[in-house]
């Protein structure tokens, strides 16, 4: 039984983000990490394509900046570089490959025993632990949903965890569901490399641009969110246009709030809302049925396709291994806690990176749960 004063699982973002704040805190830790490296989300299941959505200064981890000459946004192979510095510079040495089967509070001995397996070879690891922090993010499994006749489709259905570039897709004609950043994004590429490119627009979305968010997000800091929410809207249906027309409606909340609200955020248009504009790009409802390589819409719409591409966004595993009777997380694996106080549980139990903040949201987390510790510590 191995003893350690805090736990840190998952060595994505938030998790390296929490061991930096506790090094400069002088807090013993360990970080477990079920894949065999860090931040596997943006090394192994992120497209090439992708950049951080958000402008670098909203997106550094604590008590480390982007180093001059980096990008505003942040390519995946100078973001990925930038984590493996920021995890040399606090000497953060995660220990890989081990899986955690579960984790309960003794109220006894008033510490938190985890029991986890070594991924490759299988020997059992036993742990205690005063601390514990649930670092394994968000974005841990990806969600297919549930379709009439998914079964009898005889193309290709993919998740867009998977999706790395167009080109395999040229030729193929691609149905994108999910019109979030990752859909919206996906979609241009795969135009962009000759791809038939449909996608399927279920909600209402904000449409913006990158220096639109980045005006908001500075504007916010001086004027109420309602403000800074009705001049980037403005902005923005003069630089896109109507888009209604073509199947995208805008929410009536606007962009900044409703982030704060519900996590929802806005796509960040690369280029796709163009595409649709010229009908390069096809808009479609919801799917009501498939048969076979037919897809049927609402509206008695229909279509066929080789490739069925599911950007559908992913769902947390920390239900599968916590036990906590207090529910810091509640049934879809989220913090039962509202903002800002979502972060801390009870009996030294902490989760950082849920907050559907992005980058900003798990620096805040990260700190939060370092004083807490010190203050409880000392």
């Amino acid at each position: 039984m191995e003893e350690v004063v805090a736990l840190i699982v998952g060595a994505g973002p938030a998790g390296l983000a929490v061991a930096a704040c506790l090094t400069q805190r002088s807090i013993p830790y360990l970080v477990v990490e079920h894949e065999d490296c860090s931040a596997s989300l943006w090394r192994r299941r992120a497209y090439d394509r992708v950049k951080l959505h958000l402008a670098k200064e909203f997106c550094a981890l604590p008590h480390m900046p982007y180093p001059d000459g980096t990008p505003t946004y942040v390519p995946k192979k100078e973001f990925v570089e930038y984590l493996d510095a920021y995890t040399e510079r606090f000497a953060i040495e995660p220990r890989y490959c081990i899986s955690v089967e579960s984790a309960a509070y003794d109220e006894g001995a008033r510490w938190w025993f985890v029991a986890a397996r070594e991924t490759i070879g299988g020997t059992e690891v036993q742990l205690t632990a005063r601390f514990l922090v649930v670092a394994t993010g968000e974005n841990a499994v990806g969600i297919m949903p549930e379709i009439p006749g998914i079964e009898s489709f005889s193309g290709e259905i993919v998740h867009s965890s998977t999706y790395r570039a167009g080109d395999v897709y040229t030729g193929k004609r691609v149905l994108v569901v999910g019109c979030g950043n990752s859909g919206m994004e996906i979609a241009y590429d795969l135009a962009n490399h000759g791809a038939d490119t449909s996608i399927v627009v279920r909600s209402p979305v904000h449409i913006m641009t990158k220096g639109l968010i980045r005006l908001g997000m500075t504007l916010v800091q001086h004027v109420p969110v309602t403000i800074a929410d009705f001049l980037i809207v403005t902005i923005a249906n003069f630089t896109f246009g109507g888009l209604s027309r073509h199947g995208i409606v805008r929410p009536k909340t606007g962009p900044l709030l409703l982030k704060a609200k519900t996590g929802r955020s806005s796509v960040i248009d690369v280029g796709t809302a163009r595409l649709i504009k010229k009908g390069i790009i096809k808009v479609f409802g919801e799917i009501s049925n498939i048969i076979g390589n037919k897809v049927e819409f609402e509206g008695e719409k229909e279509r066929y396709f080789d490739v069925i591409m599911f950007a559908t966004g992913y769902k947390t595993s920390v239900n599968l291994w916590l036990k906590d009777e207090n529910c810091m997380m509640n049934s879809d694996g989220h913090p039962s806690k509202g903002y800002p106080i979502h972060w801390k549980g009870e009996n030294g139990l902490y989760c950082a990176g849920f907050a559907r903040r992005g980058l900003a949201g798990i620096s805040m987390d990260a700190k939060n749960i370092a004083d807490d510790i010190v203050s409880t510590v000392y």
